[in-house]
């Protein structure tokens, strides 16, 4: 099956978690590792990204990510359609800083998405 921009599901993973103790500093650290190993890149420091080929994955990938939360602080996710992640509107001091590797079926960066430089 082809891949398509309504069945790919972007998932996102926002945190803040405390960081004033040695051991609190350790958890992020564990969580934020677990995030990479589990092929998120980070697009912000307390913002990861990646890509599933579909809505089970992404359920799949919300467990692990769930099962490797810190004990304390907040943690998000967000699913949200290749078609909607197409709206983005980025901005930053340089262009596409951190931008995770998109499926090779829907290229580099698709039309829709926005890139904006500050000079």
């Amino acid at each position: 099956m082809a891949l398509s921009g309504y069945r790919i599901v972007w998932v996102f993973v926002l945190f803040d978690l405390p960081v004033g103790t040695k051991k609190e500093r350790k958890a992020a650290t564990r969580f934020r590792h677990a995030l990479l190993d589990l092929g998120f890149a980070m697009t912000q420091f307390s913002v990861y990204l990646k890509f599933c080929a579909g809505k089970e994955q992404a359920e799949a990938l919300a467990r692990q990510v769930e099962g490797s939360m810190a004990p304390s602080g907040k943690v998000h996710l967000v699913q949200i359609t290749d078609k909607q992640y197409e709206n983005i509107v980025s901005g930053g001091l340089t262009p596409h800083c951190g931008e995770p590797h998109r499926p090779a079926k829907l290229g580099a960066e698709s039309p829709g998405e926005r890139h904006y430089d500050r000079h």
